[in-house]
C-alpha cells in the first residue's frame, strides 16, 4: 500500500506541478492526462469520499431511531 500511494503521489506531482514546465510538444505529455483533470479527479474523489461518509451516518442513524422505535414500542 505504502508504494501505490508513493507512485500514485510522485505520478500527480509530476503531472499537477512538474509538467507546466516541460515543453508542451514533449512525449511526457502523452502520458497524463489533460492538466484541468489535475484539479477536477481531486475534488470529485473529495465529493465522493464526503458523501459516503454522509450516507454512512444517514444509514447508522435512521438504524439507531429504528432501534429506539422498537424499544420504546415494547415498553409501552
Amino acid at each position: 500500500m505504502l508504494l501505490v500511494a508513493a507512485v500514485v503521489f510522485v505520478y500527480y506531482t509530476t503531472w499537477a506541478l512538474l509538467l507546466p514546465f516541460v515543453d508542451p510538444r514533449s512525449t511526457l505529455h502523452d502520458l497524463f492526462p489533460p492538466r484541468e483533470w489535475a484539479v477536477r479527479a481531486p475534488a470529485l474523489l473529495l465529493l465522493l469520499g464526503v458523501a459516503g461518509i454522509a450516507a454512512f451516518f444517514a444509514k447508522v442513524s435512521a438504524a439507531e431511531a429504528a432501534k429506539r422505535r422498537a424499544r420504546e414500542g415494547k415498553a409501552a
